[in-house]
């Protein structure tokens, strides 16, 4: 304890008052308030300019629509020309849906029986305290 009374306290802010004032290290608040900036009516312009768009957005939009009628187009033929067809394919579809449940169902009884026998085996080690 007789060390720490050798030192003396250290004041941090006076400490900082001796080094004087901080470097400046960008643009003070009085750079930022007086930085250029424009005029009622450019802002004005730049809002109607933003309001019409771009023509190359405007001929994009058309000719997505333009794609859009067609494959509407495409699909409503597919549905009245071939009732026939699409009920086939429904029979089809269940079918497969048939099939996957059953696979789903069978990999979770196998992935419970195999953590089930996991934990046996882990009980059965920890009993013994040996690995069969």
């Amino acid at each position: 304890t007789g060390e720490l009374r050798n030192k003396a306290y250290m004041n941090p802010i006076a400490m900082a008052r001796a080094r004087g004032p901080a470097q400046n290290s960008g643009p003070t608040i009085q750079d930022y308030l007086n930085r250029p900036r424009p005029t009622w009516e450019e802002v004005k312009e730049q809002l109607e300019k933003k309001k019409k768009g771009s023509r190359a957005l405007a001929e994009f939009e058309e000719k997505m629509n333009e794609n859009w009628k067609k494959e509407l187009e495409k699909h409503r033929e597919k549905l009245l020309g071939g009732n026939e067809s699409s009920s086939k394919k429904k029979e089809k579809k269940k079918k497969e849906k048939k099939k996957s449940s059953r696979v789903s169902k069978i990999f979770s009884f196998l992935h419970f029986f195999a953590l089930g026998l996991f934990l046996f085996v882990t009980s059965v080690v920890l009993e013994r305290g040996v690995w069969l």
